[in-house]
C-alpha cells in the first residue's frame, strides 16, 4: 500500500512538474528576443560607441525589468548581441552578417555613422531584417529605396537652417565663413549642407577646406584658414577630431565671431579634452533633456530617461545616448503595435508610426528618416549647454565671441 502511494505522489509530482513547464506563464517567460548591434567598441570611434551601447543597454535593462515586451499571450525578454568593428566599416558590414547568420538575432540596431550604416544597410535589406539607426543623418544614407532601413536623426538641414537663419538675422556683422570638414559621410555631407543654409543668406564662404580621417595635425589647415579672417569657424568630425582642432585653435591664435562644431562638444568626453575652451561653442542636437515630452514609450519623459541613465551610468546622457534609446523603444511599441515579431509585419509597423516618445513625435518619411523632430541648436556657456532654439525650449541667446 505504501509502495502504491509512493507511486502515486510521484506520478502526481511528476504531472505537476510538466504542467508547470507547460503553462503559459512559464513558457512565455522564456522567451527571448536578440537585438544585435555591431558598434565601434575599441579604435577612435569608441567614445560614440560606448555611449551608442549606454542607450541600448539602457533600454533592454528598463523593459525587461518592466516584464518585457508583450506579444499576445507571450512575453519576451530582450537580449542584446553586440559585435566590435574596432572603428572600421569594412569590419561592421561583416559584423552584421554575422549577428544575422550566425548569432540569429531577430532585429538590429545601427553601427555608428552614415557612412558605416549606409554600408551595413545592404545586409539588412537582403535578409529582410528591419534596422533602426541612432546616429545617422545623412539623406544619402536613406536614398537607397530600401525597406527595412530606418533613422531617428533628421535630416541635416534641420539643423543647418535654423542657426543659419539666427546668425543672418539677429548679427548681420557676420559675414565670412570657413569650414573644416571630415572627409567622411555625414560630415562631409553636414558641412556641405551649411555651407548652402549661409550662402543663400547671403554670407560667404571663405575656405572650404577638407581632411582625411585619422589627421593628428589641424595645424597647417589652421593657419591657412587664419589668413582668411573668418567671422564664423565651422568644424565638423567626431570627438577626438574635434578636440584637437579646438586646442590646436588657440595654439594658433585662431579667433572669430562664431565657432560651431560638429559633433561631439556634449560628449563629456570633449569638455574633458578641451577644459574651459568648450565655452561658447555651438553645436546641434537631435534631442535635449528640457524638452517637455510625454511619451508613450517605455521611458516616457526626458526627464525620466535622464533619471535612469544617471543611476545606471554614473553621468548626463547626451543626445546619442537618448537615441540609442529611443531605437530600442520605438522597435518596443512597433513590435507591440504589431503585436508579433514577424519582421515584416514589424517593418510596416515602423513605417507606419505616428506616436509620441521621450525622445519625441516620432513619424518615418517614405525613405524611413524620421521627419518629425525640431533638432535643439545648442551653445555651452559657462560650462553649460543652452539651448538656442527651438523656441519652446530656448533657455538662452546666442553669445558671441571665443
Amino acid at each position: 500500500m505504501a509502495h502504491v502511494l509512493r507511486r502515486g505522489i510521484l506520478k502526481l509530482g511528476l504531472i505537476a512538474a510538466i504542467a508547470l513547464i507547460a503553462s503559459p506563464a512559464t513558457y512565455a517567460a522564456e522567451k527571448t528576443l536578440k537585438i544585435g548591434a555591431p558598434l565601434p567598441l575599441t579604435g577612435p570611434l569608441s567614445p560614440e560607441g560606448t555611449r551608442q551601447q549606454n542607450g541600448f543597454q539602457l533600454w533592454a535593462d528598463t523593459a525587461n525589468a518592466a516584464g518585457g515586451i508583450k506579444v499576445g499571450n507571450d512575453t519576451y525578454k530582450i537580449e542584446m548581441v553586440y559585435v566590435d568593428y574596432q572603428s572600421n566599416t569594412p569590419r561592421a558590414v561583416q559584423a552584421a552578417e554575422r549577428l544575422i547568420t550566425q548569432d540569429k538575432v531577430d532585429f538590429l540596431f545601427g553601427p555608428f555613422g552614415s557612412g558605416a550604416v549606409k554600408a551595413v544597410s545592404a545586409v539588412t535589406e537582403k535578409y529582410g531584417v528591419p534596422m533602426i539607426a541612432p546616429n545617422a543623418a545623412s539623406e544619402q544614407v536613406y536614398d537607397q529605396g530600401f525597406k527595412y532601413l530606418f533613422g531617428v536623426y533628421s535630416p541635416n538641414q534641420t539643423l543647418t537652417e535654423p542657426v543659419a537663419e539666427i546668425v543672418a538675422k539677429d548679427h548681420p556683422n557676420i559675414k565670412k565663413v570657413a569650414i573644416i570638414a571630415r572627409n567622411d559621410l555625414f560630415p562631409l555631407a553636414i558641412a556641405e549642407e551649411m555651407e548652402k543654409s549661409v550662402t543663400k543668406r547671403g554670407l560667404e564662404v571663405v575656405s572650404f577646406e577638407k581632411y582625411a580621417i585619422g589627421t593628428l595635425d589641424f595645424s597647417s589647415t589652421l593657419t591657412k584658414l587664419r589668413a582668411s579672417n573668418p567671422d564664423w569657424i565651422v568644424v565638423t568630425g567626431y570627438v577626438n577630431d574635434l578636440i584637437l582642432a579646438r586646442k590646436q585653435m588657440t595654439e594658433l591664435g585662431v579667433k572669430g565671431q562664431i565657432l560651431s562644431m560638429i559633433v561631439g562638444p556634449l560628449d563629456p568626453a570633449f569638455k574633458e579634452g578641451v577644459g574651459d575652451l568648450i565655452n561658447n561653442v555651438t553645436t546641434f542636437s537631435w534631442w535635449d533633456a528640457n524638452a517637455k515630452y510625454e511619451g508613450t514609450d517605455i521611458f516616457g519623459t526626458p526627464a525620466k530617461f535622464v533619471e535612469l541613465y544617471k543611476k545606471a551610468y554614473n553621468m548626463v546622457p547626451e543626445y546619442s545616448s537618448a537615441g540609442s534609446a529611443a531605437c530600442g523603444a520605438i522597435l518596443q511599441l512597433a513590435i507591440e503595435n504589431a503585436d508579433t515579431i514577424d519582421r515584416s509585419k514589424v517593418r510596416d509597423a515602423l513605417a507606419n508610426m505616428d506616436a509620441m516618445t521621450f525622445w519625441g513625435p516620432v513619424k518615418f518619411g517614405p525613405t524611413g528618416q524620421i521627419i518629425s523632430l525640431k533638432p535643439p541648436l545648442i551653445q555651452i556657456q559657462d560650462g553649460t549647454p543652452q539651448v538656442l532654439y527651438p523656441p519652446e525650449i530656448k533657455t538662452s541667446e546666442l553669445q558671441l565671441g571665443f
